[in-house]
């Protein structure tokens, strides 16, 4: 699914602008007629939040709001939600709360509006205008009743920085699985009672609360990601609240809970996903645009996709030492992979030529920063959540074989699919309440689905399959490279989906959008 922070960074794309279009007046969207009268009643039962806006620097108010830990006793203990807000811009215009989910699972949304409400691509200053732009900490993240698998930081960083590499061959899967089991030892030993209460459908229920909260008489969201499961599993649970939906980066929502016909036992969540294939045809992209590119790209001169093969194949037979420092297969390949963000192109094609004239070191990967507090739990909170909602499979035979005929399957791409969640094998929380389907509740406004050509994260045919498995959706795709428009600049698909949240209205049948320009200038 690529919306991991486990070894992988992510990277992203270009392109120009494609129909987009006005589509309607911008106010408020009405309940449409039809819409399924299903109403989760355990969130029903729950007290609406009080939020105590305070001002919390550069322009953003900040609130805590209380929802219960367990929604089978709802009114029994509550945990806190760390809240943000940026208020809208002209309030005489204001059309209500944009809630905003951007991804992970286990990304910070509080810090996350403070990086990037000014990205005028993901916000643009007439999107600011008209709705106040609320997101949060989800259940287990961040500052929101946080999982923790550690005593401290220094513990944390200690553990995640020296997981062994992913696989390159059966001799390494020993460690890898041993490593894994410890982790989720460690987070059911350590982490408490929201283990047990962390999967989406919770944290759907949570963002029902916070909708009642803001005063908003139904929802308007923008899911990123995973942020795209979450509001798949919202529009099902409260279909009649539906005002506008942006799923942005989209996931095959019944693959991700159970797999399709029994797989969820017997195939391995990315690899059911088919999240190898997407990083491949990307990275197949990624070279197609470093050659066009010409000396703007440092990997170019020559054939880059046969430099890539004569680099992959020289790292698998042994480490490619450079200053001294063994670079192994598994850690080029991750280095490979990480193509959510276009904006770091560049650097990868000047690591791989690097490496390819085996003169330069590359950075090391963690899954969390360094410097973070530790409030910082991104890999705690993605397992969390991600192992509390899929159903994968415990047989670590499954994920040998598995490695076996993805490695044949997707050459060098296919064993990251295996392993991504491989301590979901032997997670030790069980949420009760996770939601399994179903995924086509007639809702009361039609969901826009935006993803592009080539996505390493949520690929395509994944984003489509999820669409058509909604009550009423429509795709539109960005010719680009890369992971949803937060990390692929596209003007026209910033005013497909601006013009959609304003009306409610789906754009013209046929709509595309090209990204702004090519990673490389």
């Amino acid at each position: 699914m690529g919306r991991k922070s486990f070894h992988l960074i992510r990277i992203v794309a270009f392109g120009l602008v494609v129909g987009a279009g006005v589509f309607g007046n911008p106010v408020p969207a009405a309940a449409g007629e039809g819409a399924d009268t299903y109403l989760d009643e355990l969130a029903e039962s729950a007290k609406t939040p009080v939020l105590q806006w305070a001002d919390c620097a550069d322009g953003f108010q900040c609130a805590t709001a209380q929802v219960p830990l367990d929604y089978q006793r709802a009114q029994a203990e509550q945990i806190d939600l760390a809240v943000i807000k940026l208020p809208a811009a002209d309030p005489a215009a204001r059309i209500g709360t944009l809630f905003v989910n951007f991804g992970g699972p286990g990304a910070s949304g509080v810090d996350r509006l403070r990086e990037r409400a000014s990205w005028p691509w993901l916000f643009s200053a007439e999107l600011r205008a008209r709705f106040d732009i609320v997101s949060w900490d989800p259940r287990a993240t961040g500052r929101s009743a946080t999982a923790r698998c550690f005593a401290n930081t220094e513990e944390q960083l200690a553990f995640l920085g020296g997981y062994p590499d992913m696989p390159g061959d059966a001799s390494g899967e020993a460690a890898f699985f041993a490593y894994s089991k410890d982790f989720a030892d460690r987070c059911r030993e350590s982490a408490g009672a929201i283990l047990d209460h962390a999967s989406t459908a919770n944290t759907a229920r949570d963002l029902d609360l916070l909708r009642r909260a803001v005063g908003d008489a139904q929802l308007s969201y923008h899911g990123i990601s995973y942020g795209t499961q979450l509001g798949a599993i919202y529009a099902n649970m409260f279909p009649g609240r539906v005002r506008a939906m942006v799923f942005d980066g989209s996931l095959d929502f019944a693959g991700n809970a159970n797999g399709h016909g029994g797989q969820g036992a017997t195939v391995p969540l990315d690899t059911r996903q088919n999240v190898a294939s997407g990083i491949s045809a990307t990275f197949d992209e990624f070279l197609r645009l470093c050659s066009a590119a010409g000396p703007k790209c440092a990997f170019s001169e020559g054939d880059p996709a046969l430099k890539w093969r004569v680099l992959a194949e020289r790292a698998r037979l042994a480490p490619i030492r450079v200053n001294g420092e063994p670079y192994t297969y598994s850690s080029i390949i991750n280095a490979a992979a990480s193509l959510s963000q276009p904006s770091v192109y560049p650097d990868l094609a000047r690591l791989l030529q690097s490496l390819f004239d085996a003169g330069t070191t590359f950075p090391g990967i963690l899954p969390i920063a360094d410097s973070a507090a530790y409030t910082a739990n991104r890999t705690e909170a993605f397992h969390a959540i991600q192992c509390s909602d899929s159903v994968v499979p415990t047989d670590p035979a499954v994920y040998s074989r598995a490695a076996i005929t993805e490695d044949l399957r997707v050459p060098y791409f296919g064993r990251i699919s295996v392993y991504s969640l491989m301590a979901c094998a032997y997670w030790q929380g069980h949420d009760a309440d996770r939601y399994t389907g179903p995924w086509n509740r007639q809702t009361s406004a039609p969901i826009l689905v935006l993803n592009s050509r080539f996505d390493p994260a949520t690929p395509l045919d994944g984003a489509r399959a999820g669409a058509a498995q909604l009550s009423h959706a429509q795709v539109v795709v960005v010719e680009g490279a890369g992971h949803s428009s937060m990390y692929v600049p596209s003007t026209c698909a910033e005013q497909v989906k601006r013009e959609y949240l304003f009306s409610g209205q789906l754009p013209p049948a046929g709509t595309g959008c090209a990204a702004d320009a090519s990673p490389f200038g």
